[in-house]
């Protein structure tokens, strides 16, 4: 069992202690704040040692000597940095990442070589969400749009509507429909409830259905389950933070893109760096800018400020004054459940959608992409299969083969530029990347055994 040690206590630290614990790794949390640790202490198995993330002393009382991977998530850039290089000179911790935010230091990738600050791998949470946002944006009918072997595969969630083509029909109707696009349903939730689906099953109006598909088929798979709006034009952004800041960045010139900020300083300097964006100094919550700005006009409106009410309370409003779509940001995660698919048409967490790049350095194995679904309640892997027949339990095997347990379904692989949607004649080869749905995270550790190599590949 791998033993993990995470600086840091906030957000992410805290979503990602508390995954990994239900998952049964050995969890050290190391900040400086008592109460946060308490907070932890109290609800996770879990152990936590308080004081200064750089210090040897502190790292070795944490149990640094012995860590397989240290994740340093810090809300300081430069203590996250000294800590990697601690970890690695006085520990030889094998794995360490850290999460940077300052673009300065983002710029001059050589400081986190190894002969420098000796940081593995890099985690950017804001432009992480960007992404993330600028998929939903392009794909407005979508709830999560999840990207794998660098796009050419995607997994797509949309609420199925009631006058939709596919409403009312069992899934074997989408081969009658679209007979040569590569798609396959590889889960359906129902009022809460996991439906593991076939060819018989039937898809009911306000189901989540998840699409594995290739991305050329998307738009015509999409089109089945919920009927495509008209194409956005107006987004209205509130809050100008590092997310909001990136996404208008990204946006702008393709949309007409406004952006919200209730700081004076902060709104001047964005409307310096944002040419093609319309910065406005209010407040989200303000019913009299909203009404100025036409928000009955706005084909999406995103509501991306640190404050959690403000969010809620934003995109409520702007729901109500007649906002076509409506995207929120919300840090608690357990509000997320309780406001996707109310007014609120998308609520995601930033740790939520942060944790799936942490997390495909924690899985055994060739791992390629972690995507967290469901608010973390399933996952999807894209695994690169390697080995023999001989030393392997899938590489030389058809899928029929594998005898796969309930809740894990090999859904697609992509070899070289094909997208194989996979069935169960379908035979795996070394170095195909393997989608895997797995819609119970009690399944991890079965899916890491079935692709590791046998010592005789060695």
């Amino acid at each position: 069992m791998s033993n993990i040690l995470i600086l840091g206590a906030g957000r992410v630290g805290a979503s990602v202690a508390e995954q990994l614990v239900h998952e049964q790794y050995r969890v050290t949390v190391v900040d400086e704040n008592a109460a946060s640790l308490k907070l932890l202490q109290d609800k996770l198995d879990l152990r936590t040692v308080q004081g200064n993330a750089g210090s040897p002393e502190v790292l070795s009382a944490a149990g640094a000597a012995d860590a397989d991977l240290l994740l340093a998530v810090t809300p300081t850039d430069e203590l996250n940095m000294v800590a990697c290089k601690v970890a690695q000179t006085l520990f030889n911790v094998p794995t360490r990442l850290a999460r940077i935010r300052n673009p300065d230091l983002l710029a001059r990738p050589e400081l986190f070589a190894d002969h420098a600050f000796a940081i593995d791998h890099v985690i950017t949470p804001a432009q992480i969400v960007t992404e993330y946002l600028c998929r939903l944006v392009e794909t407005p009918e979508a709830l999560q749009v999840l990207d794998f072997a660098g796009g050419l595969a995607q997994l797509v969630v949309v609420r199925v509507e009631e006058d939709a083509d596919m409403a009312g029909k069992p899934l074997r109707a989408l081969r009658e429909l679209l007979p040569k696009a590569d798609c396959r349903v590889v889960g359906i939730y129902r009022r809460n409830r996991t439906i593991r689906p076939d060819g018989d099953t039937q898809v009911e109006a306000g189901d989540e259905v998840f699409v594995l598909t290739a991305q050329r088929d998307r738009r015509a798979v999409l089109a089945l389950f919920h009927e495509a709006g008209r194409k956005l034009r107006r987004i209205l952004i509130a809050g100008g933070g590092n997310v909001g800041f990136r996404l208008a960045r990204a946006l702008q010139g393709q949309y007409q893109v406004k952006l919200i900020e209730n700081n004076p300083a902060r709104a001047a300097w964005l409307a310096e760096h944002l040419a093609d964006t319309l910065v406005l100094l209010g407040d989200g919550t303000d019913e009299g800018l909203l009404e100025t700005e036409q928000i009955e006009r706005t084909d999406l409106y995103l509501a991306l400020t640190s404050d959690d009410e403000d969010n809620i309370m934003s995109g409520l409003l702007a729901k109500q004054m007649g906002a076509r779509k409506v995207i929120a940001i919300i840090n608690r995660s357990r509000y997320v459940g309780l406001l996707q698919g109310s007014r609120i048409d998308v609520a995601l967490s930033p740790a939520q959608v942060t944790i799936g790049s942490l997390l495909a350095h924690v899985r055994r194995g060739d791992i390629e992409a972690v995507h967290n679904l469901r608010r973390g309640t399933a996952e999807a892997m894209e695994i690169v299969a390697h080995g023999s027949r001989g030393t392997s339990r899938v590489v030389g095997r058809k899928v029929a083969e594998l005898r796969l347990p309930d809740g894990i379904h090999f859904a697609a692989l992509v070899r070289g530029e094909e997208v194989i949607i996979v069935h169960h004649d379908t035979e795996i080869a070394d170095g195909d990347h393997v989608i895997v749905f797995v819609d119970n995270k009690r399944r991890i550790r079965e899916v890491e055994h079935l692709f590791a190599v046998k010592l005789g590949f060695f």
